[in-house]
């Protein structure tokens, strides 16, 4: 019986290997947590159940350590935001001096309306009003959080001289630190889910409208600047709110297979309602603009699939 048993068993254990194996892995790069590391769950749940392929989650400490590893073909697909992505390519900024050029986008995804908060009352009106207040910097986790700091501050006229200096490694932290009344403003986008505890821990918030000038894009590129008007769900804003606005993007290896990435890019075209129910960050995605032209070079498996819908030109 025992020895029957075995047999089954293994005959079991065969077939499923057989099974897992008619599917090619495909892996995507996330941080270890956080809204990166959440759509990377929500991309590698549809892809595996409508692609034919089976993607997982490889969780890394930050964008900036995989970005090389998907420029060698170690890994595969992976997230930025296109401002972080950029600089890859272009060898600028977090970049400096080492441009990645096997990078290729495969999705444009939805874009992030990028702010400063404030507590209401707090006498914060406008980006010159931080003169004198404690602002989160260092962000040694993050370190793209300090560019957008920084240049929200230029936006008043301010530097880092002009206010008090309170070192953080990382986004969640400096939502802590502000919870716990020890800075005075904080970064997050308008749709952040942090924003209610935030709200439910601080008192009332809303964000700062940012002068809308030229030279906060050029400093910040890929992003642009947009009114962003409130609605139902909106914690923090108040009226519409002058913000910082770029593009999350999916992006992969040049040697990654043409016909892999056609089905990664054609499974999330097609499954926009699956992405929105996993997670509510999906919700401001509109999939007509996957293909959208930031004259960044996409993958060309991406491109066949775009232009069979009739996405790009």
């Amino acid at each position: 019986m025992i020895r029957k048993m075995t047999g089954m068993l293994a005959a079991a254990l065969l077939t499923f290997g057989a099974a897992g194996a008619s599917a090619q892995t495909v892996g995507i790069a996330t941080t270890a947590g956080g809204l990166n590391a959440a759509l990377g769950a929500s991309i590698a749940g549809v892809v595996s159940s409508k692609s034919g392929l089976q993607m997982r989650p490889q969780k890394m400490g930050g964008t900036q350590q995989y970005i090389p590893l998907i420029d060698a073909g170690k890994a595969e697909f992976a997230l930025a935001n296109v401002m972080q992505y950029y600089m890859a390519v272009s060898g600028t900024g977090l970049s400096e001096g080492k441009s990645y050029k096997n990078l290729r986008l495969a999705a444009t995804l939805m874009p992030f309306y990028n702010g400063m908060f404030v507590r209401v009352g707090g006498g914060i009106d406008k980006p010159a009003d931080l003169k004198g207040k404690r602002v989160p910097s260092g962000y040694k986790s993050a370190p793209l959080f300090e560019s957008f700091m920084t240049e929200f501050l230029r936006n008043g006229g301010l530097t880092w001289n002009d206010v008090v200096k309170v070192p953080v490694v990382s986004l969640p932290q400096s939502w802590n630190l502000f919870k716990a009344g020890k800075i005075d403003v904080a970064i997050a986008a308008a749709g952040a889910g942090a924003l209610k505890d935030i709200k439910a821990s601080a008192g009332d918030i809303k964000f700062v409208p940012l002068n809308d000038t030229k030279e906060i894009v050029s400093n910040l590129p890929r992003t642009r600047m947009e009114v962003v008007k409130p609605n139902a769900k909106s914690v923090a804003l108040k009226e519409p709110t002058m913000m910082n606005v770029y593009d999350y993007v999916l992006f992969v290896s040049a040697k990654a297979s043409d016909d892999v990435v056609y089905k990664i890019v054609k499974s999330l075209h097609e499954n926009a309602g699956d992405l929105r129910k996993s997670s509510a960050a999906w919700n401001d995605w509109d999939p007509a603009t996957i293909g959208r032209d930031q004259k960044l070079d996409y993958h060309p498996g991406a491109l066949r699939y775009f232009r069979e819908k009739g996405l790009v030109k």
